[in-house]
Order: structure tokens, then sequence, then C-alpha cells
């Protein structure tokens, strides 16, 4: 009997082992190009990142970081890149410039800026009347948020100084030259750290939210080429739900995200990225929530400067939906 119970058992353990043999994913040979900003926008891919390493993916995942958007557009339109996390107005941009060459298949983060102060006298919006606001990206996303948060306050007075970079902003709060600060996340994180009486008046999103009546501020997006998706859907497909995976493994674990995080230049340290993560906002949608999100924050974008999206708002084709 104990020998029969013991081939039943070492059978059992075998059957096992070949299951899970079974499992183990066979990685592809194949890469797929994938750029992303440093920032919130490319913290979501922490988990594609560690599971292509891994080779628990179907396909290998090269994800190389830039510092600027201009840096990373070159390289997609040429087809160097096959995907690319970039922010939600330069998408549609993108999509004007390509003559509909790029879509985008889903959003990865929503807002992510904050106004700072070193003081006390920031309660609502309201109360920035008056007041002298330090921000960066002229041109960009921070300014038509702002004035459309302006607009939407029927403010009058208030003043906005652009600077060209985050850190100037950190050294005029740290020196308390300055007040009143627009900063986007993680920098948030790091001038709290460096400055103990740095506070976080008001949150952008809830801001935005108030203002345009439900809707979403979306910050970026997961763009792809078309001819990228379409010579092989099922790889696209694929890809898409790693990085929906990754995503949820960023938010369930920021101790072990932040340090991939900061292993690959996205965020200059663990701990800071540790911290930030919660902050940045971090989600995945797709299908039809993506489109109309990211349709109805670019609607909004669209009124305040036609150039922010590309001259007119992006056909219907600039959104992937899955079948």
């Amino acid at each position: 009997m104990k020998k029969i119970l013991s081939v039943i058992l070492v059978s059992a353990f075998a059957l096992s082992l070949a299951g899970c043999t079974a499992e183990k994913i066979e990685q592809s040979d194949e890469t797929i190009n994938i750029a992303g900003l440093k920032g919130p926008t490319t913290m979501g891919m922490a988990g594609l990142i560690k599971e292509s390493q891994e080779q628990n993916t179907q396909y290998k995942y090269d994800v190389q970081t830039y510092g600027t958007a201009d840096e990373i557009v070159p390289k997609l339109l040429s087809g160097e890149i096959d995907v690319a996390s970039v922010p939600a107005n330069l998408a549609a941009v993108l999509y004007a410039k390509s003559q509909g060459a790029l879509q985008v298949a889903a959003v990865n983060t929503l807002g992510v800026m904050y106004i700072v102060e070193n003081g006390e006298s920031i309660t609502d919006f309201k109360s920035l009347e008056g007041k002298t606001i330090m921000s960066t990206g002229k041109g960009t996303t921070p300014e038509y948020v702002l004035n459309y948060l302006i607009e939407k306050n029927s403010l009058s007075d208030v003043k906005i100084e652009y600077k060209s970079e985050a850190t100037e902003i950190a050294a005029a709060l740290a020196e308390g030259t300055e007040k009143i600060a627009l900063l986007p996340q993680p920098y948030v994180t790091v001038a709290k750290s460096k400055i103990p009486t740095l506070r976080v008046a008001l949150d952008l999103s809830e801001e935005w939210d108030k203002a345009s009546g439900g809707l979403q501020q979306v910050t970026g997006v997961v763009l792809a080429r078309k001819d990228f998706i379409n010579e092989d859907e099922k790889r696209f497909t694929e890809f898409l739900k790693d990085y929906k995976k990754s995503t949820v493994f960023v938010n369930d674990n920021t101790a072990k995200a932040a340090e991939i995080i900061a292993d690959k230049g996205i965020i200059a340290t663990k701990e800071l990225a540790e911290k930030a993560i919660p902050e940045c906002n971090i989600v995945w949608q797709e299908g039809e929530e993506m489109r109309t999100n990211l349709s109805e924050y670019l609607t909004v974008l669209e009124a305040q400067n036609p150039k922010s999206v590309g001259g007119s708002l992006p056909n219907e084709d600039f959104y992937y939906i899955a079948e």
C-alpha cells in the first residue's frame, strides 16, 4: 500500500512540474521598442520592464527613457520607436503632423499638477487672485490648464511667471524670493523634501474636475504607429495586456516599483519614487473609456488654443479601439 501511495505521489508531483513548465512563456526574439519621458507618464512601465527582463512576457520590451519629447518625436515618426508614452496633447499634435499615421491606445496617467506654497495664503483657487504663480511649460499643457482654471474661476489679476525648468522654481521657493508655484509630480515630492515649509495648496486635478463639471484631466497616453499595430494586431494587444498589468503592479507594489523606476532613471532615487507614486495618478483606461475622457480633454484644450492639439481635434481614427 505504501509503495502504491509513493508511486501516486511521485506521479502527481511530476505532472505538476510538467504543468508548470507548460505554463512558462517562451519569449519571442522579437523586440518591441518603447520610449517614455522621465517622470510620471513612464512610471507605470516598471512592471513591464521587470517582467520582460525576467522573460515572463511573450515579447521583449526595450524601454528607453528620454528627458524631453523632442528626443522621442523623430524616432517615433521614423519608425525607430514602435510605441511611446507621451503627453496627451502631444499625441494629438503628432497625429496631425504624421497625417494620421499614429493612434492612441490608452490613457496611462491622469493629472499630476499641483499648486504649492511656501506659506498659508492659498485656501482655494479664487484665493490666487492678485498673486504671482511660477510655472514651467509656457506654450504647453501647464499653461493651457492654468489659463482654463483662471477663466473658469473668473479671476482677472493672476500673474504667471514662466521658468525654463522645475529646478529653477524649487530654488526660488527655497530662497524665499517666491512663494507660490505650479509644479508637476515628481517635482512636488522633490521640492517638499528640500523645503520643509512647502505645502500642497491645490490639487489641479480636483480643480479641473470642479471647473469642468466632472471631466478628467488627462496627462499621459500610449501612442503607437499604425503600421506597427496593423502588422500584427495580436502582438499589440498582448503588449497592451502586459502594460495594463504593469500599472496594477506599480500601484500595488510601490517599494518594488520604485526600485525599478530609479534603476531605469525615470526618477532620480528609489526614496523619491516611492513617495511620488501614490500622487502620480497612474491609471489604465482603454476602449470607449479612453476615447471619451481623452476626446473631452482635448476639446477643452482646443478651445484654449487650437495649436495645443495640432490645429484641430483629431479624427475618430486617432483612437485605437480593439475589436
